[in-house]
């Protein structure tokens, strides 16, 4: 006999699958009988990423709404939760998703009638076990390209430490007490923090596009130096420019990047060998990789002393994208003369490595990071237009132009025929 809770679940993939169903595709195979159409192909992509850094402590009996923000868009969306950094199994009662209002982008206001139930094997609470990521069912709701979603959970019990990316440099917000992850107009949502609950990732349903690319870095990739509430990171930039191509090369645009992380150690979060699986090879339609680590290796304590570390380190990146098909570019390490970590015998080692992303033929393909933002009259600093004022990170006109570096054709060559 059929369990009720297998049918049910039966039930709920079928109903996804009609839903999901092209109209134009039904309407082709009724108009020709006898003929056998073909099946519409369409594939996840990876929209927004957050890479989870290290925990806060729970937020027991309260909602988050979490604010992100699309690169393309789609039919259909799915949300990536993640317990990775817990240390006990995390409740959560219940779990939306919807479109934030347009032009509000520091208001918990959704657009009427977009707020969906988000279901995880057809059902609307989930417990996700401690270190482990979870991906819910598809979630039927037409997403745009470069718009706000609100991403809402409530957590019913105190489930220990809470996963989140730290710098969110984004507008979240927390309704202190109960189930409000349904309400449209926000006005439970009275607190505003700047992090991220729990959410790491939301994947889009569409066409056949040219996949997602994802950056892998420190501060300056997690938009350190930038407006708030915004999306002026340099990743946001190279998104704007990827939705100019024809549609089947904008790709989507994940930030897996981490202030204060490293690429060798552990410290702001795994180091980057350590997260590769979780932050980037574990993505939806991943087919380009860009690297920008080793600034804390080099100015931190322990400081790396060896331009050879950090160049194996990069060489096993490379392998382990490689073998999953992923194309990779080294961006240069950035200049930080003036900052207080700086050092010339710590500049000798960022000159080195530098020198190896260039010639050495690490990566496919190289973002001259350093080349578009040195001072040419001090080349270990940035320029001063670039400068926030701390000599490290870069303001908006900077991130724009670490976004414009890069080679849009060497980072997405064009694919065979179909």
């Amino acid at each position: 006999m059929t369990r009720p809770s297998t049918f049910r679940r039966l039930f709920v993939t079928l109903a996804t699958a009609l839903v999901l169903a092209s109209p134009s595709t039904i309407a082709e195979a009724r108009s020709a009988p006898g003929r056998t159409a073909p099946k519409p192909v369409r594939t996840w992509t990876g929209t927004w990423e957050a890479a989870a850094s290290d925990t806060a402590p729970a937020l027991p009996g309260a909602s988050i709404r979490n604010v992100v923000h699309t690169s393309v868009g789609g039919r259909a969306a799915r949300v990536r939760l993640s317990n990775r950094l817990g240390t006990r199994p995390l409740q959560l009662g219940s779990v939306t998703l919807a479109l934030q209002r347009p032009g509000e982008p520091e208001s918990p206001r959704a657009v009427a009638g977009s707020v969906r139930a988000v279901t995880f094997a057809g059902a609307r609470s989930v417990t996700v076990p401690a270190g482990r990521d979870l991906v819910s069912d598809p979630v039927v709701l037409s997403v745009p390209a470069d718009a706000n979603l609100l991403v809402s959970l409530h957590t019913p019990a105190d489930s220990g430490p809470a996963t989140y990316h730290r710098s969110a440099l984004q507008a979240n917000f927390i309704a202190p007490q109960g189930d409000r992850t349904a309400e449209e107009s926000g006005a439970a949502y009275t607190t505003t923090i700047g992090n991220w609950y729990y959410v790491t990732g939301v994947d889009v349903l569409g066409p056949p596009a040219a996949g997602s690319v994802v950056t892998l870095g420190d501060s300056i990739t997690d938009g350190t130096g930038s407006s708030f509430s915004a999306n002026r990171r340099w990743p946001d930039r190279l998104a704007a420019r990827l939705r100019g191509l024809p549609a089947d090369r904008r790709a989507g645009v994940l930030n897996a990047g981490i202030a204060g992380n490293r690429l060798l150690l552990d410290g702001r979060g795994p180091s980057a060998l350590a997260r590769l699986d979780a932050d980037v090879l574990s993505r939806a339609g991943v087919r380009a990789l860009i690297v920008l680590e080793g600034i804390n290796d080099i100015k931190g304590t322990p400081a790396q002393t060896d331009p050879r570390a950090l160049e194996n380190a990069y060489r096993l990146l490379v392998r382990r994208a490689h073998s999953r098909g992923i194309r990779v570019i080294g961006a240069t390490i950035t200049p930080y003369g003036g900052h207080g970590a700086y050092t010339p015998a710590r500049e000798a080692v960022r000159q080195a490595v530098n020198a190896a992303i260039r010639t050495h033929r690490i990566f496919d393909g190289v973002a001259d990071f350093d080349a578009t933002v040195r001072d040419p009259a001090r080349p270990s600093r940035i320029l001063p237009a670039y400068d926030p004022g701390d000599h490290l990170h870069f303001n908006d006109s900077g991130m724009r132009a670490l976004g414009d570096t890069i080679e849009l054709n060497a980072l997405l060559p064009p694919r065979a025929a179909r």
